[in-house]
């Protein structure tokens, strides 16, 4: 074979580079295995507003790679064509959580895995993978850090009151503080022992204590 042979394609031979079979059992496989990371993601998900938008684009994204790598294995020419348009895409959609782009790379992986003829390496794959972040995603909610903002009369109050939220939490660790005249205002991050959170009533009837707030943090923002 020359290297003019190589590059002589007609389109009859395109059609013809991909069985029909192997098409329907790619994309099938790509469709369960995309709906198997997107039950995880539903289940894993634990970010402030949950959007089953990205979680279907899971599932497509996952057949869509299989189709381009099936496109891609079958043709040299279409190939470097291929890379030569995705190389222009652009993509200005921000990644609000850290792990979705974990779930974007998985379905991506996945999809070149099937499509190069690796159904084994695919599906142990994902599996492995899937019963991972189950098994991280089970932590209890209230070991996450916890913002408590607790807003004090004077210094004695301001005292009384961090010495009785250090005995109810694991870990009580300052992160600002802002004083006024008559006015003492805490930023603390706190590790609660459970899910009960009526210390946080009892924090804001102590004496001197004018309001107590208990907030979820994730390090970025607050809700």
């Amino acid at each position: 074979m020359t290297f003019n042979d190589i590059f002589k394609s007609s389109f009859l031979e395109n059609m013809a580079g991909v069985s029909v079979i192997d098409m329907v059992v790619a994309l099938v496989l790509a469709f369960g295995l995309g709906m198997f990371i997107f039950l995880v993601y539903k289940k894993t998900f634990s970010g402030v507003m949950y959007s089953s938008g990205f979680g279907v684009t899971l599932v497509a994204l996952t057949m869509i790679t299989t189709l381009v790598i099936l496109a891609v294995i079958s043709n040299v020419v279409l190939s470097l064509g291929m890379v030569g348009a995705l190389s222009i895409v652009r993509f200005h959609t921000a990644i609000k959580e850290p792990l979705d782009i974990a779930f974007l790379f998985w379905a991506i992986a996945a999809g070149i895995v099937l499509a190069a003829g690796l159904i084994v390496l695919a599906v142990v794959g994902s599996g492995m993978i899937g019963v991972t972040l189950l098994v991280l995603a089970n932590k209890k909610p209230y070991l996450n850090p916890y913002i408590v903002v607790l807003r004090c009369g004077n210094h004695d109050s301001e005292q009384q009151a961090v010495a009785f939220l250090r005995k109810q939490v694991q870990r009580c660790v300052v992160k600002s503080k802002a004083a006024e005249k008559d006015s003492v205002e805490l930023n603390m991050e706190i590790r609660m022992k459970g899910d009960n959170t009526d210390f946080i009533n009892t924090l804001a009837e102590l004496p001197g204590v004018s309001s107590a707030v208990l907030v979820s943090y994730n390090g970025e923002y607050m809700g």
